[in-house]
């Protein structure tokens, strides 16, 4: 099975040599996504908790485009510039997350590209929810 490489305008470009995600075997790789407005190609202004809405909003349009989505997401991983903000993070987060949320790892990290105050990477499956309850 060969990798195939994801892309939608509906989420901010690559800002570097990389792709928006991969999909192989059965599995999405979605690279980190900061806060990116997708329009604008700026980092979205808002506090930490709209911050963390965008990310998830393009993650959720990348997973889309990879026959995916936030329901079949196993793991993430997040990074922060600062740690204080993990349960503002978190407040977010959760409304994505309901039922079953994926594996996840969360970071502090000295400085993210573009200077963002978040970053969060996935892994995701292309296989639905049914299946993996079937399995």
């Amino acid at each position: 099975m060969l990798k195939e490489i994801i892309s939608t305008e509906k989420s901010p470009k690559a800002i570097g040599p990389y792709s928006q995600a991969v999909r192989f075997n059965g599995f999405v790789f979605v690279s980190g996504q900061i806060p990116i407005e997708p329009e604008s190609g700026k980092i979205s202004k808002g506090n930490i908790q709209e911050q963390t809405k965008q990310v998830l909003e393009n993650l959720k349009n990348i997973l889309a485009a990879g026959g995916s989505s936030l329901k079949n997401v196993l793991r993430t991983t997040i990074f922060l510039t600062n740690l204080e903000n993990y349960s503002a993070v978190n407040e977010t987060y959760a409304k994505y997350f309901d039922g079953l949320p994926p594996a996840r790892s969360t970071v502090q990290v000295s400085r993210l590209p573009m200077d963002a105050q978040i970053e969060i990477d996935i892994i995701a499956s292309t296989n639905t929810q049914e299946n993996f309850l079937d399995a």
